[in-house]
């Protein structure tokens, strides 16, 4: 083999390793130069990694639609911020504020959390059964233009609901308020949150996909819709199901965001919509895996941009990221194989 060949074939193998890693090597290094220590560098991952799981809910539910009908729903952020919204509304409605206590706080956030997951997956499902179903069998285009469209129709339902400036939401978990800190990596109740909520739906959505008999029916139907439905699979009601779970992850994504942000506005699901679009892409788009890897890898890329380079360059920084994966990957970090749209 020659020897541009041989560094070819390395770059293929080790290139996207090394990619991932020049952001944190290189601000490791300054760190140890300069404070003596990698402390900076380690509360960057970690703050990165619990904003990245926000990312990561959103993301699958890219994922879960893509992989199953193979339709990118541009519609997805605005049902995260309806989340926002539903979540935030609720907890006043029934009276959680500053004043409230631990108990009261508990108990009126995982209402709220139940209440956000239930009003996003039935809008999802509404959503796909006014607006995508009936092009299930138009050119792709047709659906892709609808998904606009809807995304366009739910901010202006947020533009009415809450007005055109951001409001602001208490904080009633005191969300930077430090919990502890290990090896002088801070952990505040917003990354406890975050975890906590993310975490756990992760394992089930997980599990349900991998053993549950409707999970093995989404699967069956993701791989070949017309060899599912001769199988005796309904189609129509598990891709259905696929929308509902999304909206749902989206719509606990919405509480998670609200107080770990402590501000709402309409255009709240653009930014986090296309972020949590480019973590499935770049995680492998139709892998559950992928996505939240995908996320997890925003989040820190995100944070180190923000807190280094500065926020204004984030977006680029982001999406150069996303334009070297796809060179050196096209299928994403986890992707695979997925069947040609039919």
């Amino acid at each position: 083999m020659s020897a541009g060949g041989r560094i070819r074939a390395w770059l293929n193998k080790y290139g996207l390793i090394i990619l991932l890693l020049v952001l944190p090597v290189v601000y490791g290094i300054q760190d140890l130069s300069q404070d003596g220590n990698l402390t900076r560098i380690a509360n960057n991952l970690f703050s990165g990694l619990s904003n990245g799981s926000i990312l990561a809910l959103i993301a699958l539910g890219y994922t879960l639609v893509y992989g199953i009908i193979e339709l990118i729903n541009f519609a997805h952020g605005e049902v995260f911020m309806i989340g926002s919204f539903t979540a935030s509304q609720f907890w006043a409605l029934i009276g959680v504020g500053l004043a409230t206590g631990v108990a009261g706080i508990v108990f009126g956030l995982a209402a709220s959390l139940i209440v956000a997951m239930v009003v996003c997956g039935l809008l999802n499902v509404m959503i796909e059964r006014v607006a995508y179903r009936p092009l299930r069998a138009a050119p792709k285009l047709a659906p892709l233009i609808t998904a606009v469209g809807m995304s366009f129709v739910l901010q202006n339902v947020g533009l009415l609901w809450l007005g055109g400036s951001p409001a602001s939401v208490d904080d009633v978990i005191h969300a930077q308020q430090e919990v502890f800190s290990v090896f002088g990596i801070v952990v505040s109740r917003a990354d406890l949150l975050a975890f906590a909520v993310t975490i756990p739906l992760v394992i089930l959505l997980t599990l349900f996909v991998s053993r549950a008999r409707l999970g093995r029916a989404m699967r069956a139907t993701a791989q070949d819709p017309e060899a599912a439905r001769l199988m005796g699979i309904n189609v129509d009601t598990t891709i259905a199901l696929t929308f509902l779970i999304g909206g749902m992850l989206a719509g606990a994504a919405g509480l998670v965001y609200a107080l770990y942000q402590t501000t709402i506005w309409f255009f709240q699901g653009f930014q986090a919509g296309l972020l949590a679009f480019t973590a499935a892409v770049m995680g492998g788009i139709g892998n559950l895996k992928g996505a939240v890897l995908g996320g997890l890898i925003i989040g820190c890329i995100q944070q180190i941009s923000d807190n280094r380079i500065g926020p204004e360059w984030t977006p680029a920084v982001v999406f150069a990221y996303l334009i070297l994966i796809m060179v050196f990957r096209p299928q994403g970090l986890l992707g695979e194989e997925t069947r040609e749209a039919g």
